[in-house]
């Protein structure tokens, strides 16, 4: 039996533990409860600290001395570093240096499970792939956790994993078999911004009820370091009770602390070059890892007016040949306040336009910095869907975009005052224009630890304590199915999309296709198409999207790439099936292919297929 409820939040750019002593059966007030994750931070150093980066650092054979990057459980540690001391010296190598691995998790252009990581390193540079960093992230949380609580290792306690809300099927079960492979074959998946929510839910206590009431709508704004994820959260009552229900998501969007450190980096630079000191690459990704250190150094002492950078020289005399340069409040304020947060109207939304025909693999970045933009698309989104669904919680009568009435930050970026201030004033301005009441900040949160805290807080109310938040899947989930039709030359038949699981499916339950005439095909390879929909929110089981092609409404997620058992010489013919899906408790879609008067019973996942 489970002696604790443990939240991971496995973040972008840092992650962090948190847990929950079941057998108290009591909320656990205003105590951390924070696990101390020892972590390399210098040759030869390790400490414990709260947060652990989201670095991992491939070292060659004679980079470091021997023992040098032992760990407490592990004093033959050579292959790896893991935490701050990555993130640190990795900055200064960066071609030997894993990062943003959750972002590639999410990644469908690329094979997630192959090791492209470092991304364009050296071919003599080890690699490893998205999923095996997250696993490695994770097991370095495991190891931690079990060196301290020997009693209780961490793969026999509750475990919640946080994902961001915007992440598809196949990246929520990329992050199942990272926890797989990292040795927690159990754990439970939650939305992060949810987590930040019961995270304060849990930090008011009874307070709550107080502060939020019926009929408010919250938005949840989460920019963390590589991503910014948009959340709505309806209250309601029912039976006398508050019953919160999640309505909608925003899309995957990354931007976030990695681009507004670039962005400080740039004209530091551009200043530096016209003084005649021109960075290479090298410097300026060590320009850039010195600009985080200190925006995060003036969010945590606000009274700092200016911060030092020094820059590494390049040639035999290292520190007399260092460039120095500093970073001062107002531009901090002014680069990342008007640059990512602009004061636009509600109309304005992101660009998305390609600026040039070839563009270089990466990762799908955000081509519009302004948070604000994207703000605005989400919202204006959402009121067109809520405004056609027939059971939506949240009434958009006569309104161009959801109007929130509070809202919780959450993410390292809202450390900086300036902003909070800025989101509230600008979403409060769109809603005095479209005649609503002002929005307020729901107050108390800890930016870098709700998440996990929020976590292992919702591991006691899965038990039946507290407020649970309602929802289900944040998308409607189609498969695609081969329109029958003569051959045409030059012309394929058409996709349509099948839905198999509506919008807020509960975890745990299934649902019966109607029964139509499908053929499975078996006993070969063969490749099956997905696609989900954060709008379609009124669309049923079974019913039928016409060709796909096309439809904005509709984005096609990973498909699933496999070959399906067969029977009794029924290789490459279409057997006829009934079709069944399911969202497990884990929080996993399964399409279930049952045939039609015989026995056989094939498992659709939507997950990656793992080469061999």
């Amino acid at each position: 039996m489970a002696h604790y409820s443990i939240g991971i939040d496995l973040g972008t750019t840092n992650s962090a533990v948190s847990w929950f002593n079941l057998g108290e059966n009591k909320p656990r007030g205003r105590e951390q409860t924070m696990l101390s994750i020892p972590q390399i931070t210098a040759v030869g150093t390790v400490e414990e600290r709260t947060l652990l980066p989201s670095f991992l650092y491939l070292p060659n054979d004679q980079e470091f001395p021997a023992g040098s990057l032992a760990l407490p459980w592990d004093k033959k540690r050579k292959d790896q570093i893991i935490g701050e001391f990555a993130r640190s010296h990795g900055s200064k190598v960066p071609m030997r240096l894993v990062s943003s691995a959750k972002s590639w998790l999410c990644h469908a252009g690329v094979d997630r499970a192959s090791a492209i990581l470092p991304w364009q390193a050296p071919e003599d540079v080890q690699r490893i792939s998205p999923l095996g960093a997250s696993a490695r992230y994770l097991g370095h949380l495991r190891e931690a956790w079990d060196h301290q609580f020997k009693k209780d290792p961490l793969a026999d306690q509750e475990v919640i994993l946080t994902v961001p809300a915007s992440f598809d099927a196949a990246a929520r079960d990329l992050t199942l078999k990272a926890a797989e492979q990292a040795g927690l074959p159990r754990v439970t998946l939650i939305e992060e911004p949810q987590a930040a929510l019961y995270a304060w839910c849990e930090a008011m206590g009874e307070n709550f009820r107080k502060l939020v009431r019926p009929g408010e709508v919250i938005l949840v704004v989460d920019v963390g370091g590589g991503t910014t994820d948009l959340s709505l959260i309806a209250v309601a009552e029912k039976d006398g009770e508050a019953q919160l229900t999640r309505v909608a998501v925003g899309d995957h969007i990354l931007l976030g602390g990695d681009n507004m450190d670039l962005a400080l980096a740039h004209p530091i630079s551009q200043r530096l070059a016209a003084d005649g000191k021109k960075l290479d690459a090298w410097q300026f990704n060590a320009l850039t890892f010195a600009c985080r250190q200190a925006k995060e150094q003036m969010f945590s002492e606000p009274k700092l007016k200016k911060v030092p950078l020094v820059i590494p020289g390049r040639g035999s005399s290292l520190v007399g040949g260092s460039i120095k340069a500093e970073l001062t409040r107002e531009e901090l304020t002014h680069v990342l306040t008007d640059g990512f947060f602009p004061k636009t109207p509600v109309t304005d939304l992101p660009e998305t336009a390609r600026r040039t025909g070839l563009a270089q693999m990466a990762l799908p970045y955000a081509q519009d910095p302004a948070v604000t933009r994207h703000l605005a698309a989400f919202l204006t989104r959402q009121a067109r869907a809520l405004a056609n669904a027939h059971d939506s919680p949240v009434k958009v009568t006569g309104q161009t975009f959801v109007h929130p009435t509070a809202i919780l930050f959450n993410g390292g970026a809202f450390k900086a005052t300036a902003l909070k201030e800025r989101v509230l004033e600008v979403l409060n301005q769109w809603l005095k224009a479209d005649g609503g009441q002002p929005a307020k900040e729901l107050e108390g949160a800890e930016l870098d630890l709700a998440v996990a805290r929020g976590a292992a807080y919702y591991g006691w109310v899965k038990q039946g304590h507290g407020l649970r938040i309602r929802g289900g899947t944040a998308r409607a989930y189609y498969v695609g199915v081969e329109t029958a039709m003569p051959a045409v030359p030059g012309m394929e038949p058409p996709v349509k999309a099948l839905c198999v699981a509506p919008f807020g499916m509960e975890e745990g339950t299934q649902a019966d296709v109607p029964p139509q005439e499908f053929g499975l095909v078996v006993g070969e390879p063969t490749r099956f198409r997905f696609f989900a929909s954060s709008v379609r929110r009124d669309d049923r089981v079974g019913i039928m999207v016409e060709d796909v092609a096309g439809n904005d409404e509709l984005e096609e997620v990973a498909p699933i790439e496999t070959n399906l058992p067969s029977k009794g010489g029924n290789e490459g013919k279409l057997v006829p099936v009934n079709l069944q899906a399911a969202v497990t408790e884990l929080g996993t879609l399964e399409l279930r292919c049952l045939e039609k008067g015989g026995a056989g019973q094939w498992k659709l996942e939507l997950n990656v297929r793992m080469k061999e």
